[in-house]
């Protein structure tokens, strides 16, 4: 399995377009690590955004796209600053502090 973050708008719109995405690869991983990035995939697959989702609310919020690669159509999740589960956040975190590209 192979998952990316991209980050996008807010103020730093700009800066955010030239940087590449965080990317990581879960067969370079212990075992331990990949358990743990399986089972926070399930659960922000399996969370929908919270809050309420119209874009007049939070005009300058940060988004994230996280893309996820299994052997099948990949899976991309989209939430905002405003929208943000739990669930996503704790794996958009954990694809920060993982990531080959930082």
């Amino acid at each position: 399995m192979k998952v990316s973050l991209a980050t996008h708008g807010g103020h730093l719109a700009g800066y955010h377009l030239s940087r590449p995405a965080q990317i990581v690869n879960a067969k370079s991983l212990p075992k331990d690590a990949g358990d743990e990035l399986a089972r926070l995939v399930e659960e922000a697959k399996a969370t929908p955004a919270s809050g309420d989702t119209r874009s007049d609310l939070a005009r300058d919020a940060m988004s994230y796209t996280i893309t996820i690669e299994n052997g099948d159509p990949p899976v991309v999740l989209v939430q905002s600053d405003a929208t943000m589960s739990p669930e996503f956040v704790a794996l958009r975190n954990w694809i920060r502090t993982h990531a080959a590209s930082k």
